[in-house]
């Protein structure tokens, strides 16, 4: 495995990407790349704003979204989110639904001001955990012209109830109390103290499928990335915290009437979270289910994530 690789896809020809810092509302320095069209890098353009999946960093996912995304004619950017990868923020490895959230309007705000970006089209993509932070955002910045999510998890949902929501009450109390005691710990050490590994470095072969998957791609050359806690790294002990009683989506409605396209893998773990999430919205919007695809094809997969739709979708609805 090269562990120096940079990034885990090739630059377009076609695309220039620049490095670029920005502020939140919280005065946190995030930083992203912003790809642009060559062809087109003279005259004014639509934007997408991207970011994912969770615990991932632009290298991975959201760079080659951009990229590609650039190649067809939008100017794109893709972020680290606040306290992870090259962003800002104290203490590291933290995730929050309402900062995270933050980071995509602060992006908009970023895009909103270039020269060769149109403030009126803009539009945002959330992959995997971002998706659902992409949905949150959308709801509540109507500068947000179209939302596409790809793979998408509800994390204040899978946090606070488990999978397909089959955690008990005496086990989320069991839960709370412990992460109680953990907050003892750091407070008494003064050190925030790291989870559990996301993805080991070997599996012991019985592991959930895809749990596999993630492997493959998070810990091979197809994906890893040193900066990413998905690659090398945990999320802080305690990160579940905030999710545990702030659910995301509970304004998904206000989404409307802008336009939500929702894709998932037809054999993802994640397929119910974009159908429940299809089912709560509101017109104008699109399933779109990938046959025979898991969660991680839309991650890099060039053949499986569907970026003619994509660029159908946005270019009729960032005019």
């Amino acid at each position: 495995m090269n562990t120096t690789k940079h990034y885990t896809f090739i630059i377009s020809n076609k695309v220039i990407r620049q490095k670029v810092s920005f502020k939140n509302r919280y005065g946190i320095t995030l930083t992203g790349d912003l790809y642009i069209p060559k062809d087109h890098s003279s005259q004014v353009l639509s934007a997408i704003a991207i970011c994912g999946p969770f615990g991932a960093v632009k290298e991975q996912s959201s760079g080659l979204y951009a990229n590609q995304m650039a190649e067809r004619g939008f100017v794109t950017f893709a972020f680290d989110p606040s306290y992870t990868g090259e962003s800002d923020g104290k203490p590291r490895n933290v995730a929050s639904p309402d900062i995270n959230t933050e980071d995509f309007s602060a992006a908009i705000d970023f895009l909103g001001i270039q020269k060769n970006i149109n403030r009126s089209r803009i539009g945002i993509i959330g992959i995997c955990g971002f998706g659902g932070f992409a949905l949150n955002a959308a709801a509540i910045d109507k500068r947000v012209k179209a939302v596409a999510v790809t793979s998408m998890y509800d994390m204040s949902r899978v946090m606070s109830k488990g999978y397909y929501d089959t955690m008990t009450q005496e086990q989320r109390n069991k839960a709370l109390e412990q992460l109680g005691e953990q907050r003892w710990k750091d407070a008494e050490t003064g050190v925030f103290h790291a989870g559990p590994i996301l993805n080991a470095k070997k599996l012991k072969g019985d592991e959930q499928q895809f749990v596999k998957d993630y492997h493959d791609y998070y810990r091979t050359s197809r994906g890893f990335h040193s900066r990413s806690l998905n690659s090398t790294g945990a999320w802080n002990a305690t990160n579940p915290l905030s999710f545990m009683n702030m659910p995301l989506l509970t304004y998904i409605k206000e989404i409307a009437p802008r336009p939500l396209l929702i894709i998932a893998g037809e054999k993802a773990h994640s397929r119910y979270f974009s159908e429940d999430v299809f089912k709560m919205a509101t017109e104008p919007k699109e399933l779109m289910i990938i046959p025979n695809a898991v969660h991680v094809d839309l991650y890099d997969k060039m053949n499986v994530i569907p970026f003619d739709k994509l660029e159908t979708f946005f270019r009729e609805n960032l005019k």
